[in-house]
């Protein structure tokens, strides 16, 4: 009982003696914060003082966890873009700098996942692995660093495969009024990628949430999700977060890329997307210009875009595709937007109104639709028949067009028309059925050997279907070929035909008829 009392005195001697040790040691470390407050707060940004070392485009942090960008640089104070809820934010705030710039979180944990531009997950899964993050603003590759576009994207639609080729590394717009199947165009492509070791990159901007939902319960109805990336903002979020998602989206999209894989991106779409940037710009007084945009609505669409390229092999080789979209109003693409983008893109698919009010689906209007590039990367097996294709569609339209008045027709012209609305009944496709390379290509070689112009017109969806069943006849060594040949036989031609004869005999008007080969 007497040593208690001196034991427990060492025990607090040796306590003491750590905590003089620790205290000791300790050296405190001044770590400088620079912290403005809020001057006013507005629809989607807020004018900030007290930073003056603030850089243009720096990430600020506001009270609750809310950031914003420093897009105004001003003498006496600072327009900030807010990136999240400023319902809860008011003049008096503190603002702190936060010493770097907008980036978002990439990696293969992506894969699979539907998240916001901030990273953050809308899909219920929990948080998203991610082991690196990227700024959302990058400079583009140099063009030292690039490579030709010399590989096809195939996106499973014939219309464009064959007549207007987009290749791996290529920009290609879509665009179209409202409710013309632009969306449906680039879901079918991504969905056309399964096997073809192809990262999807899908990216909405402003979009109803319903509309996001189906589209994400498509790609996973489909399998497709497994190797997709879905980037969302909603038409409800702040005007700056669909401004930074499809930089964000790039940017997830340029890690797989420098990794040295193919991957595609979709913006849908980037009507919105200038819609957020003037609006944006105009609650910051940037002065207006052209359909009330301000004049740097060229600068940045075209940096988003110069970032899709293909990397040349010391860069590993990998490839960035772009399908931007544009909304246009009442056909016109002449407006300011569309011809924004159709000079920053290479080639754009034009989707007509009025060939979708007829049923031509997807709605592709051959004669204003262009690949600058793609043709260069289209396979082999398709040049061989897409230029005739094209040049006999285009005939066929003009006198279409002529036939409405009621001239009389001779017999050759009456043939080109019967032709044209064959070829018009085979690039025909329904959503979500994108076509194998076989079966297209001997769809397109059916076309341009006449084989279909006996075929009644009732008939023609029935007969197109049989020879695209027949072309799993085709041998392994002639499918091999498509991608590899410098161009396609004249033996491989003739066993393809013969494929494709023999599965449209019984669709012939009269058991005697014989289909006869174009010389």
């Amino acid at each position: 009982m007497i040593a208690a009392p001196e034991s427990l005195q060492s025990v607090f001697d040796r306590a003491f003696a750590g905590i003089s040790e620790a205290t000791g040691a300790f050296a405190p470390q001044l770590t400088p914060r620079e912290v403005g407050a809020i001057t006013n707060v507005s629809t989607g940004i807020a004018k900030v003082s007290g930073l003056p070392s603030v850089g243009f485009e720096e990430l600020v942090q506001f009270p609750g966890g809310v950031f914003g960008i420093a897009f105004n640089v001003d003498e006496d104070e600072i327009g900030v873009v807010l990136l999240g809820d400023y319902g809860d934010l008011h003049a008096g705030d503190e603002v702190e700098r936060t010493g770097r710039v907008m980036d978002v979180a990439v990696g293969e944990g992506l894969r699979g996942r539907v998240i916001d531009p901030l990273g953050q997950p809308l899909d219920g899964k929990g948080l998203v692995a991610a082991g690196k993050r990227l700024p959302i603003e990058r400079p583009a590759a140099l063009i030292m660093d690039r490579a030709p576009v010399t590989v096809p994207l195939q996106t499973g639609l014939k219309v464009i495969d064959a007549l207007i080729p987009i290749g791996r590394g290529q920009r290609e717009l879509i665009l179209g009024d409202r409710q013309t199947g632009k969306t449906a165009i680039a879901i079918d492509t991504i969905l056309n990628q399964r096997g073809q070791n192809v990262v999807c990159v899908y990216c909405a901007i402003g979009q109803r949430a319903s509309a996001v939902a189906k589209t994400v319960a498509i790609l996973r109805e489909k399998s497709a999700l497994d190797y997709t990336v879905v980037v969302v903002t909603e038409g409800n979020d702040p005007p700056g977060l669909a401004y930074i998602a499809p930089y964000a989206a790039t940017s997830i999209a340029e890690y797989f890329m420098e990794a040295g894989r193919d991957v595609l991106i979709v913006y849908d779409d980037l009507t919105q997307h200038a819609q957020a940037y003037r609006e944006l710009s105009l609650l910051l007084r940037r002065p207006p210009g052209r359909e009330a945009f301000p004049g740097d609505i060229f600068y940045i669409h075209s940096r988003l875009l110069e970032r899709a390229t293909r990397l040349g092999k010391e860069r590993g080789g990998g490839s960035l595709t772009a399908l931007p979209i544009i909304e246009t109003e009442a056909q016109n693409i002449s407006a300011y937007i569309p011809t924004n983008l159709i000079s920053i893109t290479d080639g754009q698919i034009y989707l007509s109104p009025s060939l979708f009010e007829l049923g031509v689906l997807p709605a592709v209007d051959v004669g204003k639709s262009v690949s600058r590039v793609g043709g260069k990367a289209q396979w082999a097996a398709y040049r061989a028949v897409a230029g005739d294709l094209k040049l006999a569609y285009a005939q066929f339209e003009e006198l279409e067009t002529f036939a409405r008045f009621g001239a009389r027709l001779d017999e050759s012209t009456r043939k080109i028309i019967e032709h044209g609305r064959r070829i018009r009944a085979c690039l025909k496709q329904p959503e979500l059925a994108p076509v194998s390379v076989a079966a297209q290509i001997t769809v397109l070689l059916a076309l341009t050997a006449e084989l279909f112009d006996p075929v009644p017109l009732d008939k023609m969806t029935d007969a197109e279907h049989a020879v695209r069943e027949a072309a799993a006849n085709i041998p392994a060594e002639v499918c091999a070929r498509f991608e590899t040949a410098a161009q396609l036989s004249d033996e491989d031609r003739k066993t393809i035909v013969e494929i494709a004869r023999k599965s449209l005999i019984r669709f012939l008007p009269t058991p005697k008829t014989a289909l006869k080969e174009k010389p």
